[in-house]
């Protein structure tokens, strides 16, 4: 199962927005969200909670991508989240996640006994290209036990 798979499944807000997952690798997570009148705002376009939801949805993508082998020790968690609203955004919008840190570098935080905190940079652009949203999700991996 892909991770966008894996997300469908487990996360019902993904699968209730009918996210797109394209790509998922520790360097990068790029995720879609088709333009479905269900879910616009009142001038038409996405609702910012959905577009919310696309970064989020992003940003954990990378966050297993990155992490998913220290999942037997670790869970991650969602530490805080700020999105800026740009432009209008209209029709599907695509999120873009990379990792603020190397994962490297957390893995050894997590290794030392630290809870590691993380940044993922997100941005959500339409389809002509500019750039609709820009979003940062703090993340941690919580040591199990």
């Amino acid at each position: 199962m892909s991770i966008g798979e894996m997300l469908a499944a487990t996360v019902p807000m993904a699968r209730t927005l009918n996210l797109d997952f394209h790509e998922t690798s520790p360097e990068k997570a790029v995720v879609s969200l088709p333009d479905q009148a269900d879910y616009h705002n009142h001038v038409g376009g996405p609702h910012a909670g959905a577009m919310f939801t696309l970064g989020e949805s992003a940003s954990g993508a990378i966050v297993l991508a990155a992490f998913g082998d220290q999942l037997a020790r670790a869970v991650p968690l969602a530490v805080s989240a700020e999105i800026a609203y740009k432009k209008l955004a209209m029709g599907p919008v695509t999120a873009t996640a990379t990792l603020g840190r190397p994962a490297a570098d957390v893995v050894a935080e997590l290794d030392a006994g630290e809870r590691p905190e993380f940044p993922v940079t997100i941005e959500i652009r339409r389809e002509d290209g500019a750039v609709t949203g820009e979003m940062q999700v703090v993340w941690t991996l919580r040591p199990n036990g």
